[in-house]
């Protein structure tokens, strides 16, 4: 009788082991999806403009924000400013 009661419970202690090692691995699964989603959505936050030769624009998608940069040489300034969104939003 007691070796077929150490038997069972090694049996059991098997199964508990591979039970729980399933278990964690299926809760990591839906983390790693959520990060990849999050790791495409920043790839292309962010899109480049050039309306013509002398602006360079970087708009981020994220928060409607645009920087612009005006880049022809001794001409206006030739650092980045941030301007408002072009885009008209809608008040409550």
């Amino acid at each position: 009788m007691s070796k077929n009661f150490q038997s069972l419970s090694i049996i059991i202690l098997g199964l508990c082991i591979l039970g729980g090692s399933w278990f964690i691995s299926q809760s990591l699964i839906p983390n790693q999806e959520i990060e990849i989603k999050t790791q495409q959505e920043e790839q292309f936050r962010y899109e480049f403009l050039s309306p013509n030769e002398n602006n360079i624009i970087i708009f981020d998608k994220q928060t409607g924000d645009y920087w612009r940069k005006f880049i022809a040489s001794n001409e206006g300034p030739s650092n980045w400013e941030k301007q408002d969104t072009p885009v008209s939003t809608i008040s409550e």
